[in-house]
C-alpha cells in the first residue's frame, strides 16, 4: 500500500487492511507522521508532533496488543488540552510552553487500550475557550477547503487534520460547540455525546456539566467506530466513574447502527435560538440552504418534520456568559503568568474572579431549569434540526482578539445553535450536507434525546448514503 492509497481509505477500511496484513501499524504510522509534518506547514493543525513516541507506540501495538482491539494500529492525535505522559502540553497558551505531562488523562488510557497510535497534539485555542483556533504565538489552524479561512474551534486542529486526510479521525472535546463548529467548518461529521455518556469525558465533573469528549471523522461509520472505542467497554460493561450517566443504546454497538442506518423518525425544525432576544442573529443564505438540502432528503426518506419554537425564557445568554467567565477564572494562572495570556483571556480571568459564589450558584440553578425546559419541549421529537453554523467559515483574523464583549458576540453570531445543547446535556451531530457556490462546506446539526446517539448516527448514515460527502476532497489534502 502506498501513501497515496491509504489517504483514500476511511478509518474502518484502514482497520480492515491492518487486520489483513496489507499494511502494518508501524508502516502506517510512518506514512501518517511524514504526511503530518508536510501538512502542518500549510495548515497549523498540530501543536506538537511526536514521531519517535508514535513509532515506539506503533511497535508496541504491533507486537503486544491483540489485533481484535477496536482501534488496532489506527493513527490519531490528542487535543492539546489532553495530557499524555511524557509528551508536551501547552493548552494552546504561550503561558505554558513545552510543559511535559507527568501522567495521562483518562481518555488517553482508554484510546491506548483500544489499540490507537497517537502521533502528537492537535492545535486548540487558549485553554479551549474560543470557537476559533488562532492561538497567539502559534500558527492558526487553517481550513483545508480554503487556507485563508479558519478551521473553527476549539478542536480546530483536529478538524483540519482529518479534513486534509492526514488523520482518519480524531478525538475532540466540546463545551459549547468545540466539536461541531470545526467539523462543520471543515466539511466533517462531528458527534457531541450526551452528558455522562463517555466515562472518561462525561462533563459530570466539570463546571455546569458542559464539556464532553467525542469524535470527529469524515464518515458517520468512522465517528461511530471512535465513539464505540471512547465508551471503554470491558467485559461488555462501561467503566463509569460516576453514579449517574446518560441512558444509552441497549445494544451498545454504535458502529452497527451507523452501518445499518435504519429507521423512520419524527424530526423538529427549530425556528429560533436562545440568543435571539439578546444578540443580533442573522442566519446566512448558505446556512438556510444547508437546512433546506437536509429537509429535502428527510422528506424523500420518509421522516416526518414539523416546526418547533423553543420557549427559553431568555435566561440562557446571561447564564452562559457567567459560566464562560468563571471557567476562565479557574485557570491555573496567577501573578506574572496572567500577563502571558491573550488579552481576551486576561479580561475573562479578571471578570470571572469577581463573580461571587452566590451568583455562580444562582446561575447553575438557572441552567438546571433551562435544561429541563429544553428536554421537555424537544421530547416529542427523535431529533431536532438546526444549522450548525449561522455563517460560512470565517476568515482568519475575523474575531476581535482584544475586546472580550465583541469577541463573545462574534462567536454567538457564528454558532448560535451549539452551546445551549451543552447546557441541556443533549447529544448532537453535525453532518456536512451542503457546499456553497464557492465550494465551502456547510453543515446541519441534529440534536437528540438524552442517550440518543444511536438515532443521530442512524439518520446521519441515511443522509451520507444519499449525499456521498465522504468523497469530497478539499484543496489542501
Amino acid at each position: 500500500m502506498t501513501e497515496t492509497e491509504w489517504e483514500r481509505f476511511t478509518a474502518l477500511e484502514l482497520w480492515t487492511h491492518l487486520q489483513r496484513g496489507h499494511i502494518s501499524p508501524v508502516e502506517l504510522t510512518q506514512f501518517v507522521v511524514e504526511r503530518a509534518e508536510l501538512a502542518n506547514r500549510e495548515l497549523g493543525a498540530f501543536a506538537a508532533l511526536t514521531p519517535d513516541a508514535a513509532l515506539a507506540r506503533a511497535r508496541h501495538v504491533q507486537d503486544h496488543q491483540p489485533r481484535t482491539a477496536i482501534l488496532w494500529g489506527l493513527p490519531l492525535a490528542d487535543k492539546d488540552l489532553t495530557a499524555r505522559a511524557g509528551t508536551p502540553i501547552a493548552w494552546g497558551s504561550r503561558a505554558f510552553p513545552g510543559t511535559i505531562s507527568e501522567r495521562s488523562d483518562a481518555i488517553v488510557d482508554v484510546l491506548d487500550r483500544a489499540g490507537a497510535v497517537s502521533i502528537g497534539k492537535t492545535a486548540t485555542p487558549e485553554f479551549g475557550l474560543y470557537g476559533y483556533t488562532e492561538p497567539f504565538g502559534r500558527p492558526p489552524a487553517r481550513n483545508p477547503w480554503d487556507p485563508s479561512l479558519g478551521a473553527g474551534g476549539s478542536s480546530g486542529g483536529a478538524a483540519a487534520a482529518v479534513a486534509a486526510r492526514v488523520l482518519p479521525f480524531a478525538p475532540a472535546s466540546d463545551g459549547g460547540g468545540s466539536i461541531r463548529i470545526p467539523a462543520a467548518a471543515c466539511g466533517l461529521v462531528g458527534l457531541k455525546p450526551s452528558r455522562g455518556r463517555v466515562p472518561s469525558g462525561s462533563a459530570l465533573d466539570g463546571l455546569a456539566g458542559l464539556a464532553v469528549k467525542g469524535p470527529i471523522a469524515r464518515t458517520v461509520t468512522d465517528v461511530a467506530l471512535l465513539f464505540d472505542a471512547m465508551l471503554d467497554r470491558r467485559n461488555g460493561r462501561l467503566q463509569h466513574p460516576f453514579s449517574v450517566g446518560a441512558p444509552g443504546f441497549d445494544d451498545g454497538d454504535y458502529l452497527g447502527v451507523a452501518n445499518r442506518g435504519e429507521g423512520r423518525f419524527t424530526l423538529g425544525l427549530l425556528t429560533n435560538s436562545p440568543w435571539d432576544d439578546d444578540t443580533e442573529i442573522s442566519v446566512s443564505p448558505e446556512a438556510r440552504a444547508a437546512v433546506d438540502a437536509a429537509l429535502a432528503q428527510f422528506t424523500a426518506i420518509g421522516h416526518a418534520v414539523e416546526d418547533v419554537t423553543l420557549d427559553h425564557g431568555n435566561v440562557y445568554p446571561a447564564a452562559f456568559r457567567t459560566i464562560w467567565q468563571v471557567s476562565a477564572a479557574m485557570l491555573p494562572v496567577d501573578g506574572d503568568t496572567i500577563g502571558l495570556l491573550e488579552p481576551v483571556t486576561q479580561e475573562l480571568v479578571a471578570r470571572g474572579r469577581r463573580i461571587s459564589a452566590r451568583t455562580l450558584a444562582e446561575t447553575l440553578s438557572l441552567l438546571a431549569t433551562f435544561e429541563r425546559r429544553v428536554i421537555e419541549q424537544f421530547d416529542r421529537f427523535d431529533a431536532v434540526i438546526t444549522p450548525t453554523l449561522a455563517l460560512t467559515p470565517r476568515r482568519i483574523g475575523w474575531h476581535d482578539v482584544a475586546d472580550p464583549d465583541r469577541n463573545f458576540t462574534q462567536q454567538v453570531q457564528y454558532s448560535p445553535f451549539t452551546s445551549f445543547v451543552n447546557a441541556a446535556g443533549l447529544p448532537a451531530i453535525t453532518l456536512p450536507v451542503y457546499e456553497t457556490q464557492e465550494g465551502l462546506p456547510m453543515g446541519v446539526q441534529l440534536i437528540g434525546r438524552p442517550g440518543g446517539e444511536d438515532v443521530l448516527l442512524s439518520i446521519g448514515a441515511q443522509l451520507e448514503r444519499r449525499l456521498h460527502w465522504q468523497y469530497r476532497r478539499p484543496s489542501v489534502s
